[in-house]
């Protein structure tokens, strides 16, 4: 493992196989490199593109699709594009279902100046026992 440090704050670079890993990750929408954005914008002057948006790795991100997507825009476009080869993974061939306790139904009425307002609040509780 290697360490850096940057103003005063601490980076560290994982190496894997021989690899060096940064502290970012490259957007996975397939389209964010065709999205007209000023920070997406690199290169010199006649010779211009449009990249793809790095996401840096940090406690807000780490363990979520966000640490592969820059917008949800991009997390739409990943899915809609990919979506069949990532159930082909683990296909679901049964539903799932969760026991629980027949639901209770409250009903809560208030006087206004208006007039009256009813409402129900269902309560669903898990049942543990099964």
């Amino acid at each position: 493992m290697v360490f850096i440090f940057n103003n005063n704050e601490f980076n560290s670079i994982k190496s894997m196989e021989g690899h060096v890993m940064s502290d970012f990750n490259w957007c996975h929408g397939p389209q964010c490199h065709e999205k007209h954005t000023v920070d997406r914008v690199r290169g010199v002057k006649g010779s211009k593109v449009l990249r793809t948006r790095k996401i840096k790795q940090n406690r807000w991100n780490t363990n979520t699709q966000w640490e592969f997507f820059c917008s949800n825009h991009c997390q739409n476009d990943f899915w809609n594009k990919h979506a069949r080869d990532i159930i082909a993974i683990a296909p679901r061939t049964e539903c799932l279902e969760t026991p629980i306790h027949d639901p209770k139904k409250e009903t809560h009425t208030h006087d206004y100046s208006w007039g009256r307002h009813s409402y129900t609040n269902t309560k669903i509780e898990v049942d543990e026992t099964r």
